[in-house]
């Protein structure tokens, strides 16, 4: 099995991925690469100062959190949700509640350079 390291669709680093100012604050969003028969999905999350990137993948189930596009924050954006299963995540990556409390989300490796969010 193919981990999200070695994945052949996970994008090299210097791709961009959006800009800046596409990402809410307390905002979140998801992309996907392909790569013939291997799809890569991560997503950024911003608040305030923070940007994080991770792997969109449930560390309890390996399925995607979010339920639609872009929808991986609560509310009121103080937490990730995985919607299969209502794990919680501080933003830093950390389940602290749900069958997969104390776990962590796979990071993505992201900067900001020049207004925008690039893979490193």
């Amino acid at each position: 099995m193919t981990g999200a390291s070695d994945n052949p669709a996970r994008p090299p680093a210097g791709e961009r991925l959006c800009g800046l100012d596409e990402l809410a604050d307390p905002g979140a969003k998801g992309f996907r690469f392909r790569a013939e028969r291997w799809l890569f999905a991560g997503f950024v999350v911003r608040s305030g100062e923070l940007l994080r990137g991770y792997v969109d993948s449930c560390p309890h189930a390996a399925w995607p959190l979010a339920p639609v596009d872009d929808r991986y924050l609560t509310r009121t954006g103080e937490h990730i949700l995985c919607a299969g299963h209502g794990a919680l995540f501080r933003l830093d990556g950390t389940c602290i509640a749900g069958p997969c409390a104390g776990d962590r989300l796979s990071d993505w490796q992201v900067v900001v350079r020049d207004g925008a969010v690039w893979t490193a």
